[in-house]
């Protein structure tokens, strides 16, 4: 992890700036998440796992104003940022650590991550889902927004062409679309999702679902039993 936590905050200052150019329908991809992220009532609370600058729980905390929420990530220079984002609000704290070993504490109502947990080796995701399942409180909803493999290694080329092209079209200059291209193949650890949705449903999670799906880019959920 600490070579992922380096990456994240050598990248952080252009991090928010440079997302909208790299990934494709992130309004979409974004407002899938919180959608699928349901919980009776305007105060649940809220655990956001490789939170990095908080945009995913600045949008959850939108649809439920009176929810606490926790952010926890490994990048110290990401989560300053996300302290800048919520310097007003006083239902908001932050934990630096590293999510796959750290306690997770709760219970939460939900838990969520955007563009992280594909950075995790196989096993680690696999045993993550499984904590946390422990963390939620009966009937919480845990959405994971992120990236996976393709099923076949002929999709998973044009899955890279469509990302290739998608980035090549935006404002981005070549030394930046090389640094993220090479920050993309050093961390990513991308897994088929199939094979992640059985790793929810053997965790003990129900309503196991997609929510959300465009090439390699999905949003999907599971409720605790």
């Amino acid at each position: 992890m600490e070579h992922i936590r380096k990456a994240f905050d050598e990248a952080a200052s252009q991090y928010d700036s440079q997302r909208i150019y790299i990934i494709p329908e992130m309004e979409e991809f974004y407002n899938a998440a919180v959608w699928a992220a349901e919980w009776e009532g305007d105060r649940p609370a809220i655990l956001d796992i490789g939170a990095g600058t908080g945009l995913l729980t600045a949008l959850l905390l939108n649809k439920y104003t009176g929810a606490t929420a926790t952010l926890m990530d490994c990048s110290e220079q990401m989560l300053d940022l996300a302290r800048k984002r919520f310097a007003d609000r006083k239902n908001v704290r932050f934990i630096t650590g590293d999510y796959s070993i750290a306690d997770l504490s709760g219970p939460y109502d939900l838990i969520c991550s955007a563009l992280s947990i594909h950075h995790l080796p196989h096993d680690e995701k696999r045993r993550l889902y499984g904590r946390i399942n422990d963390s939620l409180n009966p009937g919480g909803v845990f959405v994971n927004a992120d990236q996976v493999l393709g099923e076949s290694s002929g999709i998973q080329k044009r899955f890279i062409e469509y990302w290739d092209g998608f980035v090549r079209g935006g404002p981005l200059t070549p030394q930046e679309i090389e640094e993220i291209r090479t920050r993309r193949d050093t961390l990513d650890k991308t897994e088929r999702l199939g094979v992640q949705l059985g790793w929810l449903r053997e965790s003990g999670f129900s309503e196991v679902d997609v929510i959300y799906k465009n090439r390699m880019l999905v949003v999907f959920m599971g409720r605790k039993g």
